[in-house]
């Protein structure tokens, strides 16, 4: 189960858009104890800029892989996990938002017990008068998104709200077995109900999503790795432009629930649909106590996705017995091809109640989480080889016994299963005290009661593993061998979480100050977590995340400035690692439970020169290191990995940002966005690394009058053909042997291509 790591960030801006037209954009701030909201109306910063994925918000990294995705709307989670139900297939950043916000992390481990930057989001209910925004945006490979929404009132006590979103993106290739790279609608229908001369309201709110994604299948391609940690492209496939995915699509699997075979086709298992029924209630008493109830239930009947893998590349010869359609003997370069089909049904009803009240110099707040999540999941997988060109072939492969096969090694590499359901009931005080003009103390605690029953099958995979299978295992070491039914177990676990922060800034004078703060969460492992082959009673230990934080500020009329040192760490962090023989197409899942610890310097910057022009600077140094991480080689002649120290993967250690814009009027804006990511480790022996990049980002936005708005965007102007990532079959490569993969043929992920997009947004 493999979860989108979005929405990260330590003492940096994180970002979040929809549309050139209507973006909002957030810093962090020294002792950020409120959560920080902001009308999307009127801002014109485009800030949707992920040069990974185009309908995605980009992801800004601290060094730790992260808990979950970090959305909420409405005050509650917009999907309560994305192991499974993905965020971007039920909430996008759309016109049936008013406000989008962030809180910091400290108020993210009390509200929610998670340590993150939380994207905080609300609804627009209505008002008296009629209002109505369509947004539109397109590329010059064919993307069309429509987003639009109406509001108003009823009379003086009722308002109404209506939302449609509509994305058809065919990505910047076509993929054969499929029109569109993520085809997504979501609908939103509100009522809202003023009452007690507006002191209070009551709102109900409908929404429907469907969506289909092409993920992970259309997101890697293969390149030569030239050693130096540049790649270039193979003769005949444009990184970004071509094709990785199998032009038919079609495809047979081992059933991980009875064994049986079946088939599908790529294009028909990525489904999802989810119906969910908010209600809102707040109300403000005379006495100035604040109170408020936000409630819903989804439900999920399709939470699919498909992911892909690949291994190493090779040069086939006639002896290895791969065949094309036509039936001649194939030759050349193959690459060994992973496939994970997962099919989940999500349920949630979820419950968070506030109390507010402003007491002299201190603003008190008292919540309740009631949360309670349902999961019946479970994936197959299975392997096949195919060429490494463009739209590659399957090929069929001839065993030694004269059977043959396009697929094959069924559920042998991590297939996943568990069904049950979390609970979470939490209780969490805050109190932002202004001390004097010059202190102020943010402080605020959080107990959860926190339990899960869930079936999971704790057995090793083996190929033709299924649920009601019997299995002989012969251990490695003692040669002793018992025999398993292959069945479900179930787990039980009862704990308590808590979260605990203090922060404090100090002004020494008007314009400079101090803060510091600290933060701590705990959690045990989660449902998802037992997917595979989950924790044992031994390895199930409390999970633990501290974040320090320290620092300077100074603001003056012209510059806003921050430079702060953190630590942060998480120990017992549970990972399934899918690891390969190094220069074959051998492949086994290990469990792996280890610590990471990150320290970090950075330095943000607001800069308003003169009139007209502003500038957002950003720099980070960071050292994300692994400890206690250790994985016993399943491969024979292939030495175990002792990754204690290593720089963890994927993560760069330097970041930076540089984000100037000039109003040549009020109404005419040219922005450009400069995005550098040091050099970052493509395996977990750190053998095999990429050269730091720059993305690039640039545009003009035009406020026509006061109902249109025109955008314009480069995204990749400066045409960079990069990869990112790890690279495919190389975790346990050492770095004795990374030399003799220069010019060698790998494959990963890899940047969006040079794209043109241009939007409208008309308000009436």
């Amino acid at each position: 189960m493999k979860v989108n790591r979005l929405f990260f960030a330590a003492s940096a801006a994180l970002f979040l858009s929809s549309s050139a037209a209507s973006a909002v954009s957030f810093k962090a701030e020294p002792a950020d104890t409120t959560t920080v909201k902001k009308e999307t109306k009127g801002e014109e910063r485009n800030v949707m800029l992920n040069a990974s994925d185009a309908n995605k918000p980009r992801e800004i990294q601290i060094g730790l892989p992260s808990e979950d995705v970090n959305v909420y709307e409405n005050g509650l989670p917009a999907v309560y996990s994305s192991a499974v139900h993905k965020l971007a297939t039920h909430w996008r950043s759309d016109a049936s938002l008013g406000e989008v916000g962030l809180m910091s992390p400290s108020e993210s481990a009390i509200k929610t017990g998670n340590i993150a930057y939380s994207v905080d989001s609300y609804s627009k209910l209505g008002q008296k008068e009629f209002k109505g925004v369509i947004n539109y945006h397109t590329n010059h490979f064919g993307w069309q998104n429509v987003d639009m929404n109406v509001s108003g009132g009823i009379g003086d006590r009722w308002l109404y709200t209506a939302s449609i979103y509509q994305n058809f993106d065919p990505g910047s290739f076509d993929p054969k077995f499929e029109d569109f790279s993520d085809r997504t609608q979501i609908y939103h229908a509100g009522l809202t109900r003023l009452f007690n001369n507006n002191r209070g309201k009551f709102s109900v709110i409908y929404k429907y999503s469907k969506s289909h994604a092409l993920g992970s299948m259309v997101n890697a391609a293969p390149f030569i790795y030239v050693g130096d940690g540049s790649v270039k492209e193979i003769p005949g496939f444009k990184l970004g432009t071509s094709s990785y995915a199998p032009e038919g699509g079609r495809f047979e699997y081992m059933d991980v629930m009875d064994g049986k075979m079946k088939s599908g086709r790529f294009g028909d298992v990525t489904g999802n649909k989810a119906h969910e029924v908010a209600m809102l209630f707040d109300y403000t008493f005379e006495n100035g106590l604040k109170w408020n109830l936000d409630a819903k239930y989804m439900n999920a009947p399709e939470a699919n996705y498909v992911d892909f893998g690949g291994s190493t590349i090779s040069e086939a010869t006639a002896a290895d017995g791969l065949f094309k359609d036509d039936g001649s003997a194939y030759t050349g370069l193959v690459e060994g091809r992973r496939t994970w089909l997962h099919f989940g049904k999500v349920q949630n009803a979820l419950l968070t109640s506030e109390l507010k009240k402003q007491m002299g110099n201190h603003s008190l707040r008292l919540g309740l989480n009631e949360w309670y999540y349902y999961l019946n999941y479970h994936s197959s997988s299975f392997q096949w080889t195919a060429t490494v060109t463009e739209y590659p072939e399957i090929l069929t492969l001839t065993a030694s016994d004269g059977s043959s096969s396009k697929f094959r090694g069924f559920n042998e590499l991590s297939p996943e299963y568990t069904k049950g359901y979390e609970n979470k009931l939490a209780l969490y005080l805050t109190d932002n005290w202004q001390v004097t003009p010059r202190l102020n103390l943010y402080y605020g605690a959080r107990l959860e009661y926190y339990r899960m029953s869930a079936d999971q099958i704790p057995y090793e995979r083996y190929s033709g593993f299924h649920i009601g299978d019997t299995h002989t295992y012969t251990n490695s070491e003692t040669g002793e061998t018992t025999t398993a039914r292959i069945e479900p177990h179930k787990v039980v676990k009862d704990k308590l979480n808590y979260a605990a922060t203090a922060q404090a800034t100090y002004k020494l004078t008007n314009h400079f100050g101090l803060t510091a703060d600290a933060t701590v969460a705990t959690r045990f492992p989660r449902i998802n977590e037992y997917a595979g082959t989950g924790p044992t009673e031994e390895q199930y230990k409390r999970v633990t995340i501290p974040l320090i934080r320290g620092g300077i500020f100074f603001k003056n009329d012209w510059i806003d400035l921050t430079s702060m040192v953190t630590y942060i760490s998480k120990s017992n962090n549970i990972d399934q690692q899918n690891v390969t023989n190094p220069g074959t197409t051998q492949s086994k899942t290990t469990l792996l439970i280890y610590n990471i610890k990150t320290i970090g310097w950075t330095t943000s910057a607001e800069v308003d020169p003169f009139k007209g022009f502003h500038l957002h600077a950003l720099f980070t140094y960071q050292k994300p290191t692994y400890s206690n991480y250790f994985i016993k080689s399943p491969f024979a002649g292939v030495p175990d990995l002792d990754a204690n120290g290593n720089i963890v993967k994927e993560i760069p250690q330097i970041l930076a940002e540089i984000d100037p814009s000039y109003n040549i009027t009020p109404d005419l804006r040219l922005w450009l966005s400069f995005r550098y990511f040091g050099k970052t480790y493509a395996n977990l022996t750190n053998a095999l690394y990429f050269n730091g990049r720059w993305e690039t980002f640039g545009g003009v936005n035009w406020k026509v009058n006061k109902h249109l708005s025109l955008g314009a965007t480069v995204v990749n102007f400066l045409n960079q053909k990069g990869a990112s990532g790890t690279i495919n079959g190389a975790e346990l490569l050492s770095k004795d042997e990374a030399s003799k993969f220069s010019n060698h043929y790998m494959s990963g992920n890899y940047l969006r291509p040079f794209t043109l997009e241009f939007s409208a947004s008309l308000n009436f």
